[in-house]
């Protein structure tokens, strides 16, 4: 029977006594891999994210929402680096999350996250108070 390349290929590492010494130094060199490997339990992951609240004393939900929070999410999604936006919006109060891209600083989101809210104050209604700022830990 006439063998192509790697049937030939195949044939010597059969009748090869390198074939073994090839697995032995391939085992080996993976457990030194495994053995120095870095690996932490519970590794350290910098997730930027804040609560943004904002009472609206009187308000129903439907009225925050239209009024505060859709308005504030839409601010909040011109910020660069900002990967989540969503809104809970109840009576008087209006809570949006935003959530930053893995690795961004910490700081230097916060930052930017107050200067386009205090940017844009005069936009916020008649009776909505001075947003809260609260950094969250994701």
């Amino acid at each position: 029977m006439k063998l192509n390349i790697s049937g030939k290929i195949t044939q010597y590492f059969i009748n090869s006594q390198l074939t073994v010494l090839l697995m032995a130094a391939t085992a080996i060199l993976g457990l030194f891999a495994l053995a120095f490997t870095p690996r932490e339990e519970n590794p350290q992951i910098v997730v930027p994210a804040a609560n943004v609240m904002v009472m609206m004393p009187g308000a129903r939900a439907q009225e925050v929402e239209e009024l505060v929070s859709k308005r504030l999410e839409s601010k909040l999604w011109e910020i660069p680096g900002v990967e989540d936006v969503y809104s809970v919006s109840m009576n008087s109060l209006a809570v949006v999350t935003v959530k930053f891209f893995v690795g961004q600083d910490k700081e230097r989101s916060m930052v930017k996250l107050y200067d386009k809210i205090m940017s844009n104050m005069d936009f916020a209604p008649p009776g909505a108070s001075q947003p809260l700022v609260k950094p969250i830990d994701v």
